[in-house]
């Protein structure tokens, strides 16, 4: 309803993980420059991990997008409560091979020579698995078992896992204690601070096509800051919902009683 009376050519709050709109702030920026180090530098284990709502996904379909046209095969999970072998599965699947029927380790087998092929073509093989913190214990110690799929020189795969804080927590369990000293990029997403969601709110417009208007005062941004705790899906729903209580009053600026509106409003859902 207010993207025509502000003038904007899309609606830049919403909450899918585009990233055209990611903000790089500078955990982003550093979540980023660990990813792709861990993928130059063939690292095998990657973790990411991050908060709901605070831009994980988004880093993850940015970093998709920079290996395009790049000589790196991706799989990208994004159900992973799956068994060892549906994993498996699910792997050869992403990669473009139709699993053979046969025991477990036929499949193994299959896996293991697509990743040799794929190798020796000079590519490398990528697989992020989004949601981890889902992954039963017996299918995250199976990951660590697929990455001893290697040559004389290298590991066939490399793994990225994505997942809430609750991965950390299942990293530190006993039974995972080998893949745990594998893990050799680790990267904790932190919030956003009150500047930097000064700075969020002014890049979402401007690329919504927003041109001094709308623009949010000091409260209203002080209390974004405050009801959202720093995670950007929370900043997009306030700010979606509290320009429209500034549309509906015909204003050009979002206050801290549109703020108000729009954090009771999520309190009621």
């Amino acid at each position: 309803m207010y993207q025509q009376f502000y003038g904007l050519r899309e609606m830049p709050f919403n909450i899918t993980p585009d990233p055209r709109f990611l903000y790089l702030s500078p955990t982003h920026q550093e979540a980023l420059q660990h990813l792709r180090y861990g993928i130059r530098e063939k690292k095998g284990f990657i973790v990411l991990i991050g908060e709901v709502g605070c831009g994980k996904t988004t880093i993850c379909r940015h970093l998709l997008e920079e290996l395009e046209g790049e000589p790196v095969e991706t799989a990208l999970i994004l159900n992973p409560r799956l068994s060892e072998t549906e994993l498996v599965q699910a792997i050869l699947r992403e990669l473009g091979v139709e699993p053979v029927k046969g025991s477990h380790q036929d499949l193994l087998n299959q896996l293991n020579n697509l990743l040799l092929s794929l190798i020796s073509q000079g590519k490398e093989i990528l697989l992020i698995i989004d949601e981890s913190q889902n992954m039963s214990l017996p299918a995250l110690e199976h990951l660590r078992l697929l990455s001893n799929l290697e040559t004389n020189k290298e590991k066939l795969l490399q793994i990225l896992l994505i997942g809430q804080p609750e991965l950390k927590a299942k990293l530190r369990r006993q039974e995972l204690r080998q893949l745990r000293q594998r893990v050799l990029v680790y990267y904790e997403l932190e919030r956003l601070n009150v500047n930097q969601i000064t700075q969020y709110i002014t890049h979402r417009i401007s690329l919504a096509g927003g041109s001094g208007r709308p623009w949010f005062t000091k409260n209203a941004i002080r209390s974004i800051y405050k009801h959202s705790r720093g995670v950007p899906r929370i900043v997009n729903n306030l700010c979606d919902k509290a320009l429209l209580s500034a549309f509906i009053k015909s204003r050009d600026y979002v206050n801290w009683w549109d703020v108000r509106r729009a954090q009771k409003e999520m309190e009621i859902r």
